[in-house]
């Protein structure tokens, strides 16, 4: 079972590391064309700090029409656990700190009413909600369960196996992808892993089970339909995972009903 009940849980150890809502659009050149100085004065009492930096999109080619750099303009939390970036195509936030929905979805619908209100797009054409959830065996206190009796089957490779409990396994990840419905699409990564930040692995020597779930719609969204969509996507991440973890580490991470 890859999607189980839609109740919601928060977790006294919380798995989620990373959450990740990014909104694309139809290039405007405007943004690419002056700071966001009017955008960063609605925004700046929750994200005063404030920094742009030019990266060379993954698909640029030697075409000198091309355009060879994208202008990334963050807007960071005081205490540097929420972020917000604005491109001339995409807009997103990101926290390393989720606690609700609720929470998360208020701070990304004020960001989104500034940013329609300033450059009134014309459509989306792709919303994303992405959830990284890395297990710790350690912080749970059953640092030598299996992770078999942690995480369901479907979600499991060669872990599944009682015969890797002796094993060193190096690599064991799963990566799929496909349409739970029409219109959503989900590219789903598991498997044993470390931390990775900025591209970076974070010092901590444990081996993780990492859940990486990329929900996304896409097509041309209008704008009075983005609250649905993303409401949509946060319901399957809900319930995937809940259908991922077993009632062993559902009960470990010390759930709390919403």
């Amino acid at each position: 079972m890859l999607f189980g009940s839609d109740r919601r849980y928060t977790y006294t150890v919380n798995p989620l590391i990373e959450v990740i809502c990014q909104l694309r659009f139809p290039a405007i050149l405007s943004i690419d064309a002056r700071e966001p100085a009017e955008f960063q004065e609605t925004v700046r009492d929750v994200f005063p700090r404030y920094s742009v930096r030019d990266e060379r999109p993954a698909n640029a080619s030697g075409d000198a029409a091309a355009p060879q750099t994208v202008r990334n303009y963050s807007f960071t939390s005081a205490d540097g656990q929420w972020r917000l970036n604005l491109t001339r195509t995409f807009l997103a936030i990101s926290t390393h700190r989720y606690g609700t929905w609720e929470d998360f979805a208020a701070r990304l619908d004020r960001a989104l009413a500034s940013f329609i209100e300033l450059y009134r797009p014309a459509f989306f054409e792709r919303a994303g909600l992405r959830y990284v959830n890395a297990i710790s065996r350690r912080a749970i206190g059953l640092p030598d369960t299996p992770w078999r009796e942690l995480i369901e089957t479907p979600f499991l490779g060669v872990l599944a196996s009682e015969e890797s409990d002796g094993m060193s396994i190096g690599r064991d990840s799963l990566d799929s992808e496909f349409s739970p419905e029409e219109g959503v699409r989900l590219h789903l990564h598991t498997g044993p892993g470390q931390i990775r930040r900025g591209g970076e692995t974070v010092n901590d020597p444990e081996t993780m089970f990492i859940l990486d779930a990329d929900f996304s719609a896409s097509g041309n969204i209008a704008l009075q339909d983005v609250p649905a969509r993303l409401e949509t996507l946060h319901g399957y991440s809900t319930r995937l995972i809940r259908a991922a973890f077993t009632d062993t580490l559902h009960a470990a991470l010390g759930p709390e009903p919403l």
